[in-house]
């Protein structure tokens, strides 16, 4: 049988290229969106879901085992950015960004946890980010969010593993998506003591999106995991200098990592 696979925030993006690509591999695809209805021609059905709202998660998981008989592959995609300093952002959009990153997910594991131990397998992944390695200056939300994520991965690998179930976390770098245009940016305020650097390092941020790389490499890396004997619990996809950094972290004095980072938004 075709493997069932549910995809969160498979609308536009890296989840769009996840799930035609894997569509395309002959599983059986079913992507979810905050506003299905607005999506034409889509090549797999998508289906209603907020990761904010649990009733909207169990909804979408009933239809799915309803519809197929069962949920293979879960991929937590759905995620938002934001940016700003952290003195700057509003409380009530750091909540937020934790609702959608880090609590979503987890009730999405929730969600599909009991169908996946009555199937005695079943394999989780995570979309979280090389960020979530690295605390970056007006990032450092973002980071946040996406590195609890891959904590809590570790913890629930070692819970689900006697029930036949996987879970693992793909940390892409930057990818040209329209990411950017749904980030939540804390204004550069006129006259803020962070006015010239946040506004210089968020354009830095925003042209590396538009020029990052295909995101079909990561529906590739995804396909890779899937078809993975023992899928290991942490990826990291993207370029050579975006994985290095991750090394250089674990390598370097703490001072000097931050010099480094410090150099490289010019702060």
């Amino acid at each position: 049988m075709n493997k069932v696979v549910l995809i969160t925030g498979a609308s536009s993006g890296i989840g769009k290229s996840i799930a035609e690509f894997l569509h395309y591999k002959g599983f059986i695809v079913y992507g979810t969106s905050r506003n299905p209805h607005k999506i034409i021609n889509s090549v797999f059905p998508l289906l209603e879901l907020d990761v904010r709202n649990t009733e909207s998660i169990h909804n979408a998981v009933k239809k799915i085992i309803e519809l197929s008989g069962a949920i293979d592959i879960v991929i937590n995609n759905a995620g938002v950015g934001i940016t700003g300093p952290i003195e700057e952002i509003p409380s009530k959009e750091i909540k937020n960004n934790f609702e959608t990153n880090f609590f979503g997910p987890i009730e999405v594991i929730k969600a599909v946890l009991p169908q996946m131990r009555a199937q005695k397998s079943g394999l989780i992944i995570n979309i979280t980010s090389i960020a979530g390695y690295m605390g970056l200056p007006y990032r450092g939300i973002y980071s946040a969010s996406k590195g609890a994520l891959e904590l809590i991965t570790e913890s629930l690998s070692m819970e689900v593993k006697p029930f036949g179930i996987n879970i693992a976390n793909v940390a892409p770098g930057d990818y040209a998506t329209n990411i950017a245009a749904g980030r939540f940016h804390s204004p550069v305020i006129k006259g803020s003591d962070y006015e010239n650097s946040y506004g210089a390092t968020l354009k830095m941020m925003n042209d590396q999106v538009d020029s990052g790389n295909n995101p079909i490499e990561m529906a590739e890396a995804i396909f890779d995991i899937i078809n993975s004997a023992n899928p290991k619990i942490h990826y990291k996809v993207g370029s050579f200098i975006q994985k290095f950094s991750i090394v250089l972290k674990r390598i370097l004095p703490d001072k000097v990592y931050e010099k480094i980072l410090m150099n490289h938004y010019k702060l």
